[in-house]
């Protein structure tokens, strides 16, 4: 077989591929959005694939008339935003001078955080920790201890790299100091980076759980996420018994529909910063 053919059918071939692995990720999303508008008889008998039965908006209508939800769904995009600029102001300010070559010591504090991305440190200190600063019960304990990720560290640190050196020293000539430097010529040539790593750090924050069931246990403090997990696992919920009391509804179906509200705000988020994402992705993979 001539070299043509095989580049022929392979071009043939990725296309089918990529929209095989497509549908393994799409296809589970249309589920649950069916489920979120289908009538319970339907989904008890098993009917509901990938388009609506017994269309219904009951199942948003319920969840969005609770209040729990509502405060629930306050408190992760207040975590999320303000645990996002945390996580950008720090990231920057170390990866910043750790990219500067007459910062001598940054051999040094590149190899400590080389070692928090292989050694991580247990549940246990990092509670013992959390408690020792006072944050057991705050927001602050969703937020300010993963301030700074590593793997986010380096990206920054490459895409500071890339900048031309010549930049930062004519605004040094021109007697600018480090901070109107950063704030007037790295910020606004870093958006590509800035907008990679909002995009992971929001992500995290409005997926992380965990942190807040070890820490938080002011239950109107939860976030969106743990509200979910309750209703979805262990149907501690109160929606549980609300389905049980309205006809037409049912658990499943309500669980459906939290499941579609607590996606939606990072999905529509995502097609904005896509451009900036992918950029900032490959620069930081190029240059190291």
């Amino acid at each position: 077989m001539s070299p043509s053919n095989k580049t022929s059918r392979l071009a043939l071939l990725n296309p089918l591929i990529l929209l095989l692995i497509s549908l393994t990720m799409l296809l589970p999303i249309l589920n649950i959005i069916a489920q979120s508008l289908s009538g319970s008889v339907a989904l008890s008998t098993g009917k509901v694939i990938l388009w609506p039965v017994e269309f219904t908006m009951a199942n948003y209508a319920t969840v969005l008339h609770q209040a729990a939800i509502w405060r629930a769904f306050g408190i992760s995009v207040m975590i999320t935003v303000c645990g996002t600029l945390i996580n950008l102001i720090m990231t920057a300010s170390l990866a910043y001078p750790l990219s500067r070559h007459e910062y001598r010591e940054r051999k040094y504090i590149l190899l400590m955080v080389l070692i928090t991305m292989i050694f991580h440190a247990p549940l246990i200190p990092n509670y013992l920790l959390v408690r020792s600063l006072g944050l057991l019960d705050t927001l602050w304990a969703l937020m300010l201890p993963g301030a700074i990720s590593a793997f986010n560290l380096f990206v920054m640190r490459s895409f500071f790299l890339s900048i031309p050196n010549e930049l930062i020293e004519s605004a040094r000539i021109d007697g600018a100091g480090e901070l109107r430097t950063v704030w007037s010529i790295i910020l606004p040539l870093s958006k590509p980076a800035m907008a990679t790593m909002s995009i992971i750090y929001s992500v995290a924050l409005w997926n992380n759980y965990s942190n807040a069931m070890y820490y938080i246990n002011n239950r109107a403090l939860f976030p969106l996420q743990v509200k979910l997990r309750e209703f979805v696992i262990t149907d501690s919920s109160d929606l549980a018994n609300t389905a049980n009391d309205v006809a037409n509804l049912s658990p499943e179906g309500l669980k459906m529909a939290v499941i579609v509200i607590a996606t939606i705000p990072i999905m529509l988020v995502y097609p904005f910063l896509q451009k900036h994402f992918i950029k900032g992705m490959l620069i930081g993979s190029i240059k190291s």
